[in-house]
């Protein structure tokens, strides 16, 4: 699924714009103020959110190659949009910026980094010939 993504960056390059609108509306609604305590839907949404904008702008920008550089600078982009999110909403009444946010955030990042890194990885140094081998008996 992943290959396919790959191919077709265009596709997962709208993916990535599409998901940080999606982030952008939601950090600007208001909500009645809070206790400041993080919910557990608050955690699973930003890790989600995070972890599905990292992932896809890695499919979009390294394509399946390594390039070492270019997948240091996603996760740089991603987080510092995570920054950005925390410190939109400091703008949005009822909503306040939260470090626990950011922490949460680049976990979902770091989390996609990994998975895309070893998904990378594993087909690159999986010989060819071994990845199309049929049995011949």
């Amino acid at each position: 699924m992943i290959k396919w993504f790959e191919k077709h960056s265009k596709i997962s390059c709208g993916i990535t714009i599409l998901i940080a609108l999606i982030i952008f509306y939601l950090s600007s609604r208001s909500f009645a103020p809070s206790s400041g305590q993080t919910s557990s839907i608050s955690i699973i949404y930003h890790f989600c959110a995070f972890f599905f904008f990292a992932f896809f702008l890695f499919i979009s920008s390294i394509r399946g190659k390594e390039k070492y550089s270019i997948f240091l600078l996603v996760i740089l982009i991603s987080v510092l949009y995570g920054i950005s999110d925390e410190l939109h909403q400091f703008f949005v009444p009822g909503r306040h910026c939260s470090l626990s946010d950011i922490f949460i955030d680049t976990a979902g990042i770091f989390f996609a980094s990994m998975i895309y890194f070893v998904s990378v990885r594993f087909r690159v140094s999986t010989p060819t010939k071994f990845k199309n081998k049929q049995c011949s008996n």
